[in-house]
């Protein structure tokens, strides 16, 4: 029988660190050849780390990643390798090397170069053209980057028709929550349209604000997965392949001959790849169970990686957080715990003369419950001088969000000072709906290094914060957390609701301006109030300048925040 063994070593590189990355490679390729996998697959530009963006502009950065493959390439003895890197000839490309025996036998140029969202390869890259199949050993073997294969009509269906048994898409796709199982279906389709095995190896880890699943594909001829790499982690997924199924299956499909036909002159291109026969028998398969998520432990699985590797790869010693005794802090902090460990996590208790004896008791009941340490450091008499010093200035004048938000300054200021003193990041707790609507203060409770929960709505927070209490057997989220309601605690009985519509009312809402970009009619179609729905949209149109000046987040919905949402601060237009 026709058989090929196949690895998908699905790895966390970094941005840069290109011997690192080359490390890891080689590491990945040796464990593939001691289970006598014949060919071994990589993320896309797993050498230099995704998305390396200005860093392509600078000729030495391209010239180390070149030295970078050429150390993977020293260690390809007895295997064949796709690794994913910078090609550069007359321009750069977004490449793939196809490596074997030492030698690098061809280089793949990724087409389709995605330009939407959070990609800008336009501004980088060279367009490939070639769409060549490759022989490995009694294998032909198709090889494309990421977005090629999304498009019915693009290389996998070219490289099918020209006689590949397999394709082998490399991948540096980022996290949102619902992709998993759209990309399933379109791989699906793709395998069953074509009949051929897709295998999709994706990268996996956080860089910025992206978080990188994993979630690696082998689907057979008929569209059926037939194995799963891991979520959220690193992992070498090896297989063995029937290639005879193919052709049986292809044998069953008149349609393929008449398009095989209609390919144009010169596009076929079949290039060997010199293999050394196998003499050693080799070990059999590692038994696999890859469990699907849930979907609230999916989002959460991509905050604590996103948290972990931020944490990690820019060398910070732990995460500090102020916490208040409401939900969102409360999750930043149980998900810190998760993704650093308990020794790694301080947290700040700063209360003011407007904080609740309730808040209290469910901020130092949270930290008892995760094992963490919590400072306490009140800011009365802080405020209290901030305000003498201002009381000239101010006689005469009511108080309104101006003192608000001195509180809330106070607290950047006192978080800010720790993170210096012991080089601890300050995580901010700020969610998506509060971020869009400028419900947070400038220098205040933005202040900070990393925003776990950005682009997170404050009504998925619960669903958060509910299915991690549940994981945990208890209530590690203090129940009284989950159904007060919710407040800031700046001026005497405030509530979030003083300002904003009740969150199962307001996140729609942002659901559908935001992510959607629904026209005011849309979203009066929904039931929403007229006053209400200008009101959001004019207080999410105005905050654009305090969006700016947050720290980066985690992405996890379809349209983040930072570079996926990009709008004008000086901005007339208004869709009401």
């Amino acid at each position: 029988m026709k058989k090929l063994r196949l690895a998908l070593a699905q790895i966390n590189p970094t941005v840069g660190d290109l011997k690192g990355n080359a490390k890891k490679t080689i590491e990945y390729i040796t464990k593939a050849k001691e289970y006598g996998a014949e060919v071994v697959a990589f993320p896309e530009l797993v050498l230099t780390g995704y998305p390396p963006e200005d860093l392509l502009l600078k000729p030495q950065f391209i010239a180390d990643n070149l030295k970078a493959l050429d150390d993977v390439r020293r260690k390809t003895e007895g295997i064949t390798a796709v690794v994913g890197f910078v090609d550069k000839k007359d321009d750069i490309y977004n490449a793939a090397a196809i490596i074997s025996q030492r030698n690098i036998v061809d280089v793949y140029h990724k087409i389709y170069l995605p330009n939407y969202g959070v990609f800008d390869e336009y501004r980088y890259f060279q367009i490939g053209s070639r769409q060549p199949v490759y022989r490995i050993g009694e294998a032909v073997v198709g090889v494309n980057i990421c977005e090629d294969i999304w498009y019915p009509e693009g290389p996998s269906r070219v490289q099918a028709l020209a006689g590949a048994e397999l394709i082998i898409n490399i991948n540096a796709s980022p996290y949102t929550v619902g992709k998993n199982s759209f990309r399933e279906k379109m791989l699906s389709t793709r395998a069953s349209d074509s009949a051929v095995i897709v295998a999709y190896v994706n990268m996996v880890g956080g860089q910025d604000e992206l978080v990188f699943d994993g979630g690696s594909l082998v689907i057979d001829e008929t569209g059926k997965v037939i194995a799963r790499g891991k979520l959220f982690e690193e992992d070498l997924i090896i297989i063995d392949l029937n290639l005879e199924a193919v052709f049986m299956r292809r044998l069953h499909d008149p349609r393929r001959r008449q398009e095989v036909l209609s390919l144009e002159e010169g596009v076929i291109e079949t290039i060997s790849v010199p293999v050394r026969k196998r003499t050693k028998s080799r070990k059999a398969l590692p038994q696999r169970q890859v469990q699907q998520l849930e979907p609230e432990e999916e989002i959460y699985n991509a905050l604590v990686l996103g948290v972990s590797d931020y944490v990690r790869k820019n060398g910070f010693k732990g995460g500090f957080i102020g916490l208040s005794g409401g939900v969102d802090s409360a999750m930043v902090a149980t998900i810190a715990v998760d993704a650093l460990g308990k020794d790694k996590v301080r947290c700040l208790f700063m209360p003011s003369p407007y904080t609740s004896k309730e808040s209290r008791e469910d901020a130092f009941e949270l930290a008892k419950n995760l094992g963490i340490k919590l400072i306490e450091i009140p800011i009365e008499a802080i405020f209290k001088s901030y305000l003498d010093a201002l009381a000239r200035e101010f006689k005469g004048l009511k108080p309104d969000a101006t003192e608000e938000n001195l509180q809330a300054r106070i607290r950047g200021n006192l978080l800010m000072a720790m993170s210096n003193k012991f080089g601890w990041l300050v995580l901010t707790t700020g969610n998506k709906s509060e971020m869009s609507v400028g419900y947070a203060t400038l220098y205040g409770d933005m202040a900070g290094g990393f925003a776990v929960i950005k682009d997170v709505p404050k009504t998925t927070v619960y669903e958060l914060a509910k299915w991690r209490n549940k994981k945990a057997g208890r209530a590690l989220i203090p129940e009284r957390i989950l159904w007060k309601e919710p407040t800031a605690e700046l001026k005497p009985d405030q509530k979030d609701t003083d300002t904003l519509p009740p969150y199962p009312v307001l996140d729609p809402i942002l659901k559908a301006y935001i992510e959607e970009d629904r026209s005011f009619e849309e979203i009066l179609s929904m039931g929403c109030e007229i006053e209400c729905a200008q009101k959001v949209i004019r207080m999410i149109d105005r905050s654009e300048y305090k969006r700016r000046q947050a720290p980066p987040g985690i992405k996890i919905t379809q349209r983040a925040f930072g570079r996926d949402r990009r709008f004008p601060i000086t901005n007339k237009y208004r869709s009401y």
